[in-house]
């Protein structure tokens, strides 16, 4: 049986398609950000068997206050304080470069509570996905460097569930072999 509320995922889903309905993931040939976020949380359902209300529904706004005007208090009083809580850990500080919140989240992974870490891991793992099977404006290096970082935090942060950490283990590998197919085009 799931756990989870179908309206309150519904309803999150919603406020959160509402919220990114402008925005596309950058460099992926104007690919609509919702569909980032329902991967994500599908990936927990579907590949880990996740069905905790809180992280689900913090999976599906895990990026609302940094690419929004959603604030945490408005999380808080809409979907509760946990899910709030949860979204504010992961969200990066957009007045930093790329290079600075890829480091930022390396330095801050060993705080990271048990709901961002797996949500932290899975958005990883998604994110990696995505950059070696859509048209991504990309260097080879950069591609790398976000392999390499994410590899790194995952390396601290993984350990709260086998088949979570399974998806990102061989996300890595396929990517890593992805990577050397297109250095040798």
């Amino acid at each position: 049986m799931f756990a989870l509320a179908l309206p309150e995922l519904l309803e999150a889903l919603q406020f959160a398609a509402v919220k990114h309905q402008y925005d596309r993931r950058g460099g992926y040939d104007r690919l609509p950000y919702i569909n980032h976020l329902i991967k994500v949380a599908n990936g927990l359902v579907n590949r880990c068997g996740f069905t905790e209300d809180t992280l689900l529904l913090a999976a599906v706004l895990h990026d609302i206050v940094e690419d929004t005007d959603v604030t945490g208090e408005e999380l808080a009083e809409r979907f509760g304080h946990e899910v709030a809580a949860i979204v504010l850990e992961l969200t990066d500080d957009m007045s930093l470069s790329y290079e600075a919140r890829k480091q930022r989240q390396l330095e801050t992974a060993p705080q990271l509570s048990r709901g961002a870490r797996i949500i932290r891991l899975a958005d990883k793992a998604s994110n990696i996905e995505d950059i070696f099977s859509y048209p991504l404006d990309w260097s080879l290096d950069k591609k790398e460097a976000y392999l390499k970082n994410s590899a790194q935090i995952a390396a601290i942060i993984k350990g709260e569930h086998p088949r979570l950490d399974q998806w990102f283990k061989q996300t890595v590998e396929w990517a890593a072999q992805e990577l050397e197919k297109q250095r040798q085009q």
